[in-house]
């Protein structure tokens, strides 16, 4: 049996999803106004152009920690037992 910690998705895709936002929100509300568009359409477009490369960016993450992960696996021994004695040998 191989035994390794494997990193889960949803976490690293969330926080760079969360990341973009922030650099979103960074981007949009410290920038110079614009008298056609609104601050949160400005940040709404900018949602898209930061969180989607976050999200990416966070996959890729995860994966290069699964592989890693991979590599630094090691082999372990199982062995059955029983709790109760109908399962004896």
């Amino acid at each position: 049996m191989t035994v390794r910690r494997a990193p889960r998705f949803a976490p690293f895709m969330g926080l760079g999803v969360l990341v973009g936002v922030v650099i979103a929100a960074i981007v949009a509300y410290a920038g110079p106004g614009d008298p056609t568009l609104t601050r949160e359409s400005i940040f709404g477009f900018f949602i898209m152009v930061f969180a989607i490369p976050g999200l990416l960016l966070g996959a890729l993450l995860v994966l290069v920690l699964d592989r890693i992960s991979v590599r630094r696996s090691r082999r372990a021994v199982a062995e059955r037992t029983y709790d109760d004695e109908s399962h004896t040998d």
